[in-house]
């Protein structure tokens, strides 16, 4: 695979119909057909149902998904990235997909689940950070509430780019967008945030305000709150190594290990 210094990343921030997922999929696939020269395309958490307690009856349409996941990546010769609802060994996983254009995958499952809302009595938590590599981009998967926990996200120089997906509530937007600043400052690196706008079922709202930002905190592109909208960003690996090698706080960091 061919390495890129810059990596150009669209974001799709979509209005989710409730567990309608044949609706979800045409809508995102209208978003991802106005993507030009993108090499990485983000959508947001459990993008084909939105944040439903009903894995028993959505996990049927994870192979479909995954087909038409693979069919949208090889149009775009992008990755393609987001969490959907699957069934492995009798248990639901909230599990975030990356789909190469060759429709070679790979997944991390959600480890932090929302607890407030009734996730983790529905769903099996991840067990093992993740990271893959595209275009020589080394990439961390991460899925809306393990943004609480920078342990978790804790890098050990093993990766260049965080993505967090979510359905984030717009009650609580202040703290998406601190803590998508503090992650990539604490980690040196890129970081997107990939986040729904709309109300679900339940009355809760999602203003979106997703956001590409930088090693230093900046960030380099936001989208409006409470709009569909698309970010395209570019992002710059020699510029994030040279900060890195001046700034090496890596180096400072301490050591521990996770249980």
């Amino acid at each position: 695979m061919v390495t890129q210094d810059k990596l150009n990343i669209a974001v799709i921030q979509a209005n989710l119909m409730w567990e309608d997922v044949d609706a979800n999929l045409s809508r995102l696939e209208a978003s991802i057909g106005k993507c030009v020269d993108t090499d990485l395309i983000v959508l947001p958490e459990m993008f084909s149902t939105g944040f439903s307690m009903k894995p028993e009856a959505l996990a049927i349409h994870a192979e479909k998904t995954l087909l038409w996941m693979a069919q949208q990546a090889a149009k775009k010769d992008a990755l393609l990235c987001g969490s959907l609802i699957v069934k492995e060994d009798e248990q639901y996983c909230n599990r975030f997909i990356w789909m190469l254009p060759s429709g070679e995958w790979g997944s991390y499952d959600k480890r932090h689940l929302f607890r407030m809302g009734g996730e983790h009595e529905v769903y099996a938590a991840g067990k093992k950070q993740k990271t893959f590599v595209w275009k020589g981009w080394r990439i961390a998967p991460f899925v809306c509430y393990d943004l609480r926990f920078p342990v978790w996200s804790r890098n050990r120089n093993h990766f260049d780019l965080m993505i967090y997906v979510a359905n984030w509530p717009a009650a609580r937007n202040r703290v998406w967008e601190t803590l998508l600043q503090a992650r990539a400052i604490e980690n040196q690196c890129y970081l997107v945030g990939a986040n729904r706008v709309g109300t679900d079922v339940n009355g809760v709202e999602h203003c979106g305000n997703s956001m590409v930002v930088d090693a230093r905190g900046v960030i380099q592109n936001e989208l409006v709150s409470n709009k569909e909208a698309i970010i395209s960003s570019c992002i710059d690996k020699k510029s994030l190594e040279t900060f890195r090698e001046k700034f090496p706080v890596y180096l400072d960091a301490d050591d521990f290990s996770i249980s």
